[in-house]
């Protein structure tokens, strides 16, 4: 068996063409949705990248495997201890090693597949747990500042050694869609006659404006401009004053999403070149999304909510898994655990993801009936995916003044403009009964022995904002939001 695990980092799925994206962003990804099963609600347990991955790689809950954060104690997965073995339960229960040999580290079968990642995420994140269980890793060494043609070298030359061999894995990561979006100049300006998403008007970038929050309309950037990383990455724009500035920012995330889709392509034409291509299965993920002005949110994934959490999955799988969509909601854990099931390898016990391979065998559209999603890098957030609605309970709100409830109708809102919390009671106890339910049950077995996301707050919360209050007062002083700066500091103790 040969399996293609191509990811996109930072890739929204309502900004493809399969998704149902108005602008012509993905032809070689849509092309692929053709002939694979196109999966519209799988999402991220836990954001954002160091998190996501983790996971992953784990199949387990970052509650269960520790790890929530970018920085401080829960941005390292927790560790055996005692119980230890020769072979660390992370080595035995990976992703890669139950895909190589069904987590038996050494092995004398003769059908091993070799388990590939061509990534700079470890390197990045100081991750360097991602490697277990890989037999091979790659590395463009530009800390995901690379563009998709430098990960595609690595990944043609593998493909041209290896792809003929039987029972492999590749992970082949691309960053472009992240930001500072780093499309070449010479992919010009595609979608400048393209209108923007109908949703983002005038007076929402008005009201974001009157705003705050890091990579909030004023501070697209972080909590400041930079002008150094303007000028280096001209796309990426540094606050959104109007709306050309919004359209550089749709645009520039845009051509990031294009020029992944370019190497996709690439990839697949190889696998043609090669005569590998009806054998081998391919896979399209994401670690998260992107807020494009969601939650006053610019380039960033700093939420638990749709946005942030919702991720594109397309599967094809030659003889099982070749057209349909699937509307059933899953983590992308789950995703992962069925695909150890299809290929005939066990999924761990300790796994908080589950299969779904029988149901997707028998043709049936079958998953969860909600989601408990997790961010604690920039908020320190939960949020809940029920029927059509998004629960969020914040304990750190990343600077946002965001309220400590949220609960959105994403049937009718899918954008997440208007706060139902006083408008809807009996939605809203049914997302606090499921997120306290599903906190009660994590609990009994939670890495480090408490909840991870009191560990964020008592490290002072979450990495990206620990320290950056009083300095960020200043500016919203300085920017005529002297009535912010005061909430801030009344709700922070400042």
């Amino acid at each position: 068996m040969r399996i293609l695990y191509i990811d996109i980092d930072t890739l929204r799925p309502d900004h493809l063409g399969c998704y149902g994206y108005h602008r012509q962003t993905s032809p070689n990804i849509d092309a692929i949705a053709r002939r694979a099963g196109v999966f519209e609600n799988v999402h991220a347990s836990d954001v954002p990248c160091l998190p996501s991955r983790t996971a992953l790689l784990t199949g387990r809950f970052g509650i269960h495997n520790g790890v929530v954060n970018h920085g401080g104690t829960d941005a390292d997965p927790v560790i055996d201890g005692a119980s230890r073995e020769f072979w660390s339960r992370l080595h035995r229960e990976s992703l890669p090693s139950q895909l190589k040999n069904g987590g038996a580290p050494f092995s004398f079968a003769k059908e091993q597949t070799r388990t590939v990642s061509i990534s700079s995420f470890a390197q990045r994140h100081s991750a360097f747990h991602w490697y277990a269980g890989f037999d091979e890793a790659y590395n463009v060494g530009k800390y995901g500042l690379e563009t998709a043609d430098e990960v595609y070298a690595l990944a043609r030359d593998w493909l041209q050694r290896h792809a003929r061999q039987d029972h492999w894995f590749l992970h082949v990561h691309m960053w472009d869609p992240h930001t500072p979006y780093r499309a070449p100049i010479s992919f010009g300006e595609p979608f400048a006659e393209e209108p923007l998403p109908a949703w983002y008007t005038q007076e929402v970038r008005a009201e974001h404006w009157q705003q705050c929050g890091p990579h909030s309309a004023r501070e697209s950037y972080g909590f400041t401009p930079n002008p150094k990383m303007a000028a280096i990455f001209p796309r990426q724009p540094q606050e959104i004053p109007n709306m050309a500035a919004a359209r550089q920012m749709f645009d520039g995330y845009d051509c990031g999403v294009l020029m992944a889709d370019k190497y996709v392509g690439q990839l697949m034409n190889l696998l043609a070149e090669l005569n590998v291509d009806d054998e081998t299965v391919v896979i399209i993920g994401s670690d998260h999304g992107e807020n494009l002005g969601e939650m006053n949110v610019y380039g960033d994934h700093q939420t638990a909510d749709q946005i942030t959490t919702r991720i594109p999955m397309i599967m094809k799988w030659p003889g099982l898994v070749e057209g349909g969509r699937f509307q059933a909601k899953h983590y992308h854990i789950d995703m992962f655990a069925t695909l150890l099931e299809l290929a005939g390898k066990s999924v761990p016990d300790s796994w908080d993801g589950q299969s779904f391979a029988e149901s997707l065998r028998e043709g049936r559209d079958v998953g969860r009936e909600e989601l408990v999603l997790s961010q604690g890098a920039w908020a320190c957030q939960r949020g809940v995916r029920y029927a059509d609605w998004l629960y969020l309970r914040t304990a750190h709100d990343a600077y946002h003044l965001w309220p400590d409830e949220m609960l959105f109708d994403l049937s009718n809102d899918p954008h997440q403009q208007v706060n139902l919390v006083r408008e809807q009671p009996e939605a809203l106890h049914l997302g606090r009964d499921k997120l306290d339910t599903w906190h009660a049950d994590m609990l009994v077995d939670a890495a480090r022995g408490r909840d991870p996301h009191k560990n964020v707050m008592a490290e002072g919360g979450p990495y990206h904002v620990r320290g950056k209050l009083p300095a960020y007062l200043d500016r919203l002083r300085a920017s005529d939001r002297s009535h912010l700066a005061d909430q801030l500091a009344e709700k922070y103790g400042l």
